[in-house]
């Protein structure tokens, strides 16, 4: 599949070359065409490792996804992760949450499963908080190994309490195996406690510009520099010890401290709060996808990628085709829920279903 795009990357590079000579007037073409040979790769790794629709499979197959994630002030972040999941192609989402937020993501659909499981310092007793973290932790332990992926981080918040028992959550996770997309707030948890990830292989860490400088001056101990984007990125996910970080920005830089892969393509100038959660819910999905795939196809052109690099890539390329056709439409109104409705017609352009 990725030979195929051979007689596409020479079209390519022969209009990047034409372009050259036109002047400042093609500047955006050239930039646009340079970010569509770039980004070939990402959208050939989503066809590869998107499964097929098959009426032999049964429900979870496709994917069990959970997020962790949800408080009183902050209800929307785990809504957009969990419900993006579905609208790629997961089969089941659930939302781990606080007790406050649980009517609330209820009431935005009934396709996730929601459990009021999480409690925040100001609903608890200094003497009730050991036990109630181990009921918090008996009940996540009931469902953790149906998982193919856990998010962590979306809505979140801060409260002392509920990260210490997330805390807990991801190292039940992480002696299961099961990999671990962390976004929001569950990388300032990260930040101050970088052993919850340190050494495993299967955390997927998805920081913004001001995540990333804070990461780079607690692991490195020193200020990130753009000028040295590549080799920071690549340094920082081996000092954590090989996890994978997607750096994100104009270009979503992606390293797993062996490589460093690129995502260009233009996405939407609109900056509507929500697109990271939408993120941290597609790369959950697509890393899933990516691990059945290189476990089924064995020493395949594509699955000698770490499939976590892989999920990153094409959760990446297709959120921003999906912000593209919901700004062509909507312009400064577009929102995150515009953009997650295009996200099933951008895969489908990507890598049609039939």
């Amino acid at each position: 599949m990725l030979a195929s795009s051979s007689s596409v990357l020479r079209r390519q590079h022969f209009l990047v070359r034409s372009l050259c000579l036109g002047g400042y007037g093609n500047r955006k073409r050239l930039h646009d065409i340079r970010s569509m040979a770039f980004d070939t790769e990402a959208e050939n790794i989503l066809r590869e490792i998107t499964p097929p629709l098959d009426p032999s499979k049964y429900k979870g197959q496709a994917g069990k996804v959970a997020i962790v994630g949800g408080c009183r002030e902050y209800t929307g972040a785990p809504y957009f992760a969990a419900i993006s999941a579905l609208k790629i192609g997961a089969d089941l989402s659930h939302v781990f949450c606080t007790k406050d937020a649980a009517p609330v993501i209820k009431s935005y659909s009934p396709e996730l499963i929601v459990h009021p499981i999480l409690e925040e310092s100001y609903n608890i007793r200094d003497e009730e908080k050991e036990q109630i973290s181990g009921k918090v932790l008996a009940e996540i332990d009931k469902w953790l190994e149906r998982f193919d992926c856990l998010v962590v981080g979306p809505g979140l918040g801060r409260d002392p309490f509920l990260l210490g028992c997330v805390g807990q959550i991801m190292s039940h996770a992480r002696q299961r195996n099961v990999p671990i997309v962390v976004d929001g707030d569950g990388l300032f948890l990260i930040t101050d406690n970088p052993d919850l990830v340190i050494g495993y292989h299967l955390a997927v860490l998805t920081p913004n510009i001001n995540e990333y400088k804070r990461l780079v001056k607690k692991v490195l101990n020193c200020e990130a520099k753009d000028q040295d984007a590549h080799q920071e990125l690549q340094l920082l996910a081996k000092q954590i010890g090989s996890v994978t970080i997607m750096r994100k920005g104009k270009s979503d830089l992606i390293s797993d401290g062996d490589i460093v892969k690129s995502v260009s393509q233009y996405g939407s100038p609109r900056r509507c709060g929500g697109q990271g959660d939408i993120l941290s819910g597609s790369v959950a999905v697509f890393v899933s996808w990516a691990r059945q795939h290189s476990s089924a196809t064995g020493m395949d052109s594509t699955s000698q990628m770490n499939p976590t690099v892989m999920g990153c890539m094409a959760g990446s390329v297709l959120l921003r085709k999906a912000a593209s056709l919901a700004f062509a439409s909507k312009r400064r109104s577009t929102l995150t829920g515009d953009i997650i409705e295009l996200l099933g017609r951008s895969l489908e352009e990507i890598s049609p279903a039939c």
